[in-house]
């Protein structure tokens, strides 16, 4: 598992790199994001990541990988909403944000280590496409729970759904590198 630390170390160094990026192109106007278009957009990415999985033929000129970090950066940023809650305006300067991103990255990294240590590395022989398949679950299922105004009987909350999704867009991108 040595190895699984530091390649998400790697990925997510990557993924912070892009958002540090774009909140200087652009400040946190994400803030302003409801967590259903939060969701949207990673199920946008998602069903794209399908779609390249799946055609043959490719119109735009996009891989997998700025997908998949995609993915993460705003799975990132819905926990951060479900935090701190939707604000009217951007409220968040790079610090603060860059502070809010480290501690979400390491709450579902801690996440997958003991789901790792359990399951054993099992994601290692599974194929990036059904990866995607979970992310895609995960992401109907946080559609119905915001579709029941967050009430769920005995399922995890929408943050763990988001940790997951976080974690195998990760595992995608680690298999993609091989």
């Amino acid at each position: 598992m040595i190895d699984t630390s530091k390649q998400y170390n790697n990925i997510i160094e990557t993924c912070r790199a892009l958002f540090i990026n774009k909140m200087k192109d652009y400040g946190s106007a994400w803030r302003i994001l409801r967590l259903p278009s939060l969701t949207d957009q990673i199920f946008i990415k998602t069903q794209r990541i399908r779609g390249l999985q799946q055609n043959e033929v490719q119109k735009v000129d996009e891989g997998q990988v700025s997908e998949f970090i995609g993915i993460i950066n705003y799975s990132i940023m819905a926990l951060i909403q479900l935090e701190r809650g939707v604000v009217e305006q951007p409220d968040l300067n790079i610090d603060e944000s860059i502070i809010e991103y480290n501690k979400n990255v390491e709450i579902a990294k801690k996440l997958m280590m003991d789901k790792n240590h359990d399951y054993g590395e099992a994601w290692r022989d599974m194929r990036v496409s059904s990866l995607t398949d979970l992310i895609l679950q995960k992401l109907l299922r946080v559609k119905q729970i915001e579709d029941n105004k967050g009430k769920t009987l005995v399922s995890e909350g929408i943050d763990a759904n988001y940790q997951d999704m976080i974690n195998y867009a990760i595992f995608a991108l680690i298999l993609l590198e091989k």
